[in-house]
């Protein structure tokens, strides 16, 4: 059976609960869902298109970290403190997720203090 791995990097926020940036596991690399947050300065960013290209940034920097890339992301969970968030949300991340588009479930929730949250599964690339 295969260990799992935690991931941890300075180029995302420390989580604020008992969880890891990410596990990987048997090839997969299971982010948890990223805040709108600066890792650097600890501040979150202004407005729907900033908060879900900060969010993104964050998934980015774990996933390089875990040795992945936005590329190899097969599945997407973003929460919208508004479903009248998703046109804004759905142009930048068009703009930083590449195709081919992995899968995507969007779901309105209440999020507190921030109007989204991505999380995302990815493959390890074959080596």
């Amino acid at each position: 059976m295969q260990e799992k791995q935690i991931v941890m990097t300075e180029g995302a926020p420390v989580p604020s609960g008992p969880y890891s940036q990410a596990v990987i596991a048997n090839g997969f690399v299971f982010v948890a869902g990223q805040r709108p947050q600066d890792p650097k300065t600890g501040a979150l960013a202004e407005g729907i298109a900033a908060q879900t290209r900060q969010c993104l940034q964050n998934v980015k920097a774990i996933l390089e970290a875990a040795g992945s890339s936005m590329a190899h992301i097969v599945n997407t969970h973003v929460y919208l403190s508004d479903i009248s968030h998703f046109t804004a949300m759905n142009e930048i991340y068009r703009e930083l997720v590449p195709a081919p588009y992995p899968t995507r479930t969007t779901i309105a929730a209440q999020l507190r203090g921030i109007l989204v949250e991505i999380e995302v599964i990815a493959v390890l690339p074959a080596l």
